[in-house]
């Protein structure tokens, strides 16, 4: 009894150490910290994901990481029954898409800023992350030129030599990029496929334009990811 009585005495000690306006401001900052991630994750994202939404976990993973990691620094044995404790939990759902990995270790790491009271790395770490985010949505030197898709045009070969040019040219001036990757020819039908990045106009218009052309012309887009364009 005297034993309990001691740990228990030694607990309250350690979390009276806590000052009760430092913790609300940790955990009120690293709040703000996950809807800023949030909304990075919504702009940059949100129009390509496959429905997972993870960005609506954010908030609550922020709050209870920060508070987590402060009932870590209290206690060496506290820290390793938590590692033991959360070595259990796995994820039942799979990650859908690739960046939701780095955006859960954005918000991770924002907490364990707040956490530790150095409030003054969240800066250098979010206009680090918007640069990253910046630069991977809008350099070729990053992304492929060609990545948003193929375009498949197919018509009779009688119609072939007329109508292949002008296909070629209409596709070339109603993409940002593109270029002619192959064509076969069976049962007397010519297939082109062509690899392209963004589109000048709507897809409907660029499909029912090229099937104008000719009677024989059939035209489809398949995108290379779930939600097509950037």
């Amino acid at each position: 009894m005297n034993n309990l009585i001691n740990v228990l005495q030694n607990a309250q000690d350690r979390f009276s150490a806590v000052d009760p306006v430092l913790y609300v401001l940790a955990v009120a900052v690293s709040l703000a910290a996950s809807f800023a991630a949030s909304m990075l994750y919504r702009f940059f994202y949100e129009n390509r994901a496959t429905g997972s939404q993870v960005h609506r976990s954010f908030p609550l993973l922020g709050i209870s990481v920060t508070t987590l990691f402060i009932a870590v620094q209290l206690s060496l044995p506290l820290s390793l029954g938590l590692l033991g404790a959360l070595s259990i939990i796995r994820f039942r759902t799979p990650i859908k898409e690739p960046e939701e990995v780095g955006f859960i270790m954005l918000v991770i790491a924002s907490s364990i800023v707040c956490a530790t009271l150095n409030f003054q790395y969240l800066l250098f770490l979010f206009a680090g992350a918007v640069a990253a985010l910046v630069i991977q949505r809008h350099s070729n030197l990053v992304r492929h030129r060609f990545e948003d898709g193929i375009m498949i045009v197919s018509l009779a070969v009688a119609a072939e030599s007329a109508a292949l040019p002008q296909i070629i040219d209409y596709v070339r001036k109603n993409t940002k990029h593109s270029r002619l990757e192959s064509t076969t020819s069976r049962d007397g039908r010519t297939s082109l496929q062509f690899a392209f990045a963004g589109m000048k106009l709507d897809m409907p218009a660029i499909l029912s334009s090229l099937r104008g052309m000719e009677p024989s012309l059939e035209a489809d887009i398949y995108f290379n990811r779930p939600g097509g364009l950037r």
